[in-house]
């Protein structure tokens, strides 16, 4: 058992074991109140240390819960790490508040007042002292409050069962002293008053009528509530029912209505079968064993659904509530008023609990108190809707665990998720099957199978928004002559206009500006800015860099915008936007000034430049680096530390980098074009981008036209030539090729000369014009040898030997290769090592010597592997299978092919994944497949 009801403690078979000092007991503790649900480390370290942890908490968390686990090894309770939080499992019945909760569960369900009476009893007995001595936070006062609640609220229930049961002599002392410590209690006075006239002192009961009354009167000004005043008549005319062991004092503090409040549920409502289970399975757990009062915050942008889907699972779970259901519009998002204060959403509450407006204190703080202890005990379900932010929310909130409140927000609320315990639902755009029912189920199906390519249009156009899809189908409804093409080519021309029907409730662009509206100067210009951001994410440096703010301060305001439902954030710490919302966001940005605009437009680009740049240098070093002017005031540069980390960022940013690089030449900022597309070739290659690399090069060729250096024409045509050969268009790759040899030689550029022979080496060689290819290969070796470069020098005596393999001399082959090797070794350079050692493989596999050529062809592919570039990954799998297959090792052969072919796939080099395929098949057919390597 472990005990949290008086100082924390763990116990088996009657001792008390060790679980150590005061703070790791309360981490303990934390844990428990939560049994076999997941605590994010941050609520832990918030409900352990509060407001003011230590620099290392999280340090110091993880040293705790390392010691909790082997003091608790052998007790059958585990601690777990799950995603980013942990775990206490086992039997919550093995948890003293959890068994609290099932006891006087039990007890209010149990219809023999004697069974009830000895529940209570054994939850009291629970209770050894206060509740978590050794927690000293906000999140521990308010559970202690609650708790502290909950045990008066269990004491006079347990004082109404043994009335019931016929113990009123008993009672009488304990009913006096508490009669004295809360003269104003109402349920204590009938509770007093119906044990003395039962003891047959009717004359005392009515007297101490009279100084409650009195009391009443002189502090509070009111007088006694309807249902003590009726057992006073009651005992006044000695009722003969009050004689026996019924209690009539159930209407002495509380309400007697029932309220109904909710609104109509949403009429044709459809999906949302995943967040509907989760509201379910909360509801369902917590039903017998929360330790506080059940709070869900269903969060999201608006527009989204949010309160569509709170009233669609609340009416689905009404009969769950027997005790009412109670709705409020707190106003947080209004086009009209500002949020609503609690204190008038509490006195709206007391109303429809039908609490006599006399009986109401004037102080808020007193009328919320009075609201709690009406609640307590009661199973109500609360929908907060349209909530502003925690502290309008936390004074709603009843006592105690019989209730469930359904919160929604476009705020995240987290001071409720930390604070109160509350489940998180985040709500997102409808998928394509739910968005297309949506539209069914208000047009009906014939019309919407009727275009089915207007409806494709509008599903994408409206983004899975659920108020969009509300107002297009609207729009079709009320105009059944009007073509749904017509209303998805009108959202095309118009945008968010087509979205704004002129009522303030059903138009996107108001609903969004409410949110709007409530962000400061500063979140509302970072907002605007981000519509304007290139690609459809962005990391914090960048974003930092687009806003203008150090790392801490903008990580601090993407977080408010992420509070607010505006932006949303993943896994990997990447933000972005619904496309409806970019473009709201986007509009909002005209309002901006045109300097604040284009500042923040060049700091971003320059933080895409100077990063790619780094990056691409990490790639390969021996590459020439581009100068970049210094980056303007406010730009991060985001540091890389190594190649793998340079190729992870590519494979991030990729796509930005590709919208940086549009941006840039709609703009004609020629010189960043030309800087994209240089820091992008190695990764492209790598990565075996070849329709983004053409497009990019292409780019690339029309800004250096505009640039004075001419040798960006020459590396323009080379890398257009490069582009088109590796898709396969031959003739227009030779024809770049020749264009930039002639450039070179023009300006006599003997490095970019070498340069554009090896690559019509590599060209030729495609095509298997041996012959060529092993021409422009020799040229380049000798012109890189005369400028002394021994790197690339290196790299042309591989294509030498390459070549020379091809034509079948593999004494020379082997002979330039291993000369280019032994260069490498010397100026380490993996990426031209990891190609020479594929040459070798390929000389010893077509030399006949196989083993040898896996061994060469195995260290390439752990090289190219390294580097990140699958391009070489594809065809080194190859290689290797055909030397494997040539040793009659066909697992294995199928085994590398099936890799290949994967690759092969993925990089849309379709003729290489047929022939790879036909390989397989030989093997599956039980047939031979060539051994003859392929590159």
């Amino acid at each position: 058992m472990v005990a949290v009801l008086g100082e924390v403690e763990v116990r088996q078979d009657d001792r008390v074991l060790p679980v150590g000092h005061a703070r790791q007991r309360a981490v303990l503790a934390a844990l428990a109140v939560e049994t076999n649900r997941v605590v994010p480390v941050e609520s832990l370290i918030d409900r352990v240390w509060g407001e003011q942890p230590p620099t290392k908490a999280r340090l110091a968390l993880r040293t705790y819960l390392s010691h909790l686990r082997r003091a608790l090894a052998q007790t059958g309770i585990t601690i777990t790490r799950q995603g980013s939080g942990y775990l206490l499992a086992l039997d919550p019945d093995s948890v003293d508040v959890h068994r609290l909760h099932r006891l006087l569960a039990a007890a209010r369900k149990q219809e023999d007042p004697s069974l009830a009476l000895a529940l209570v009893e054994d939850a009291l007995g629970l209770w050894r002292g206060e509740a978590l001595p050794e927690l000293d936070t906000p999140w521990a006062h308010e559970l202690q409050e609650r708790l502290r609640q909950e045990r008066a609220a269990a004491e006079a229930d347990w004082i109404d069962l043994a009335l019931r049961c016929g113990r009123h002599s008993d009672l009488l002392p304990e009913l006096r002293a508490r009669a004295v410590a809360d003269p104003l209690d109402e349920r204590v006075a009938a509770q007093l008053m119906l044990a003395l006239y039962r003891n047959g002192r009717q004359a005392d009961a009515l007297e101490h009528y009279q100084r409650v009354r009195q009391r009443l009167v002189e502090e509070l000004g009111t007088d006694p509530g309807p249902a003590l005043r009726e057992l006073h008549q009651r005992i006044l005319t000695a009722e003969l029912s009050l004689a026996g062991g019924a209690l009539a004092t159930e209407n002495a503090t509380g309400p007697s209505a029932v309220p109904r409040q909710l609104p109509a549920a949403p009429a044709q409502f459809v999906g949302r079968h995943d967040e509907l289970g989760r509201l379910d399975a909360i509801l369902q757990d917590a039903s017998d064993t929360a330790a506080t009062v059940v709070v869900s915050v269903i969060v999201g942008a608006g527009g989204i659904g949010k309160t569509w889907l709170a009233l669609h699972w609340a009416h689905r779970h009404a009969d769950r509530f027997p005790d009412g259901q109670m709705f409020v519009d707190l106003r947080g998002f209004s086009p009209d008023s500002e949020p609503m204060d609690p204190a008038v959403a509490v006195r709206g509450f007391l109303d429809a609990l039908d609490v006599a407006p006399g009986r109401i204190p004037v102080d808020p703080h007193a009328q919320a108190a009075l609201f709690r202890s009406l609640m307590t005990g009661r199973r109500m379900l609360l929908v907060l809707d349209n909530a502003a932010n925690t502290a309008q929310v936390t004074p709603l909130l009843p006592g105690n665990g019989s209730c469930t409140v359904v919160v929604t927000s476009r705020n995240r609320l987290p001071g409720l998720i930390t604070g109160q315990g509350a489940r998180h639902l985040a709500l997102h755009i409808l998928d394509d099957t739910e968005a297309r029912d949506l539209l069914t189920t208000r047009l009906g199906a014939a019309r919407v199978e009727a275009e089915p390519a207007a409806v494709g249009d509008l599903k994408r156009l409206c983004g899975g928004f659920p108020l969009a899809l509300s107002i297009v189908a609207s729009r079709a409804h009320t105009d059944p002559y009007l073509s749904l093409a017509a209303i998805a080519a009108e959202l095309r021309e118009s945008g968010l206009d087509a979205l704004d029907d002129g009522d303030p409730a059903a138009s996107l662009p108001t609903v969004l500006s409410w949110s709007h509206r409530a962000l400061t100067t500063d979140q509302a210009t970072a907002f605007a800015l981000l519509g304007t951001a290139p690609g459809p994410d962005i990391g914090l440096p960048a974003a930092a860099s687009l806003v203008g703010l150090p790392l801490n301060d903008a990580r601090t305001l993407l977080r408010r915008l992420e509070q607010a439902s505006l932006i949303s954030q993943d896994a990997h710490g990447r933000h972005r936007m619904h496309d409806l919302i970019r473009t709201y966001a986007a509009t909002t940005a005209h309002d901006l000034a045109d300097d604040v605009r284009e500042a923040a437009l060049c700091r971003v680009l320059g933080f895409y430049t100077h990063t790619a740049r780094t990056a691409d240098h990490l790639l390969d070093s021996h590459r020439q680096a581009l100068p970049l002017d210094p980056p303007v005031s406010g730009t991060q540069i985001h540091p890389l530390p190594d190649s793998p980390a340079a190729m992870a960022w590519f494979d991030t940013e990729h796509t930005n980098l590709l919208a940086v690089q549009h941006i840039a030449a709609t703009r004609t900022w020629h010189h960043t074009v030309w800087q994209v597309a240089w820091s992008l070739a190695s990764f492209q290659a790598r990565r075996g981008q070849l329709h983004d690399r053409l497009v990019v090069w292409c780019h690339a060729l029309k800004a250096a036209a505009h640039l004075s250096d001419p040798t960006t024409r020459v590396l323009a045509h080379r890398f257009v030539g490069v582009a088109y050969a590796d898709l396969g268009r031959h003739q227009e790759a030779v024809g770049h090729l020749h264009h930039a040899l002639a450039l070179a030689e023009r300006y006599r550029d003997s490095v970019d000369q070498a340069h554009t022979h090896q690559t019509l080496a590599w060209v030729w060689g495609q095509r298997e014009d041996n012959r060529r290819a092993l021409y422009h290969a020799t040229r380049a070796l000798d012109l890189f040898r005369a400028v002394d470069r021994p790197t690339w020098e290196a790299r042309a005596l591989n294509d030498v030997g390459w070549f020379a393999a091809h034509g079948g001399d593999y004494v020379t082959a082997r002979v330039h290769c291993e000369e280019a090797l032994a260069l490498h070794r010397c100026y380490d350079d993996p990426d031209g090592k990891a190609t020479i050692l594929d040459s070798l493989g390929y000389i010893d596999h077509h030399d006949g010597h196989y083993d040898q050529a896996i061994r060469h062809y195995q260290q390439a592919l752990d090289l190219f592997r390294d580097l990140g570039d699958t391009y070489s990954v594809a065809d080194t799998l190859d290689n290797l299978g055909h030397s494997h297959a040539a040793l009659g090792r066909h697992d294995q052969a199928h085994v590398m092919w099936r890799e290949a072919l994967e690759l092969y796939r993925e990089q849309g080099r379709k003729a290489d994944a047929e022939r790879v395929q036909r390989q397989l098949d030989a093997l599956d057919s039980g047939g031979h497949p060539s051994t003859e390597s392929s590159t």
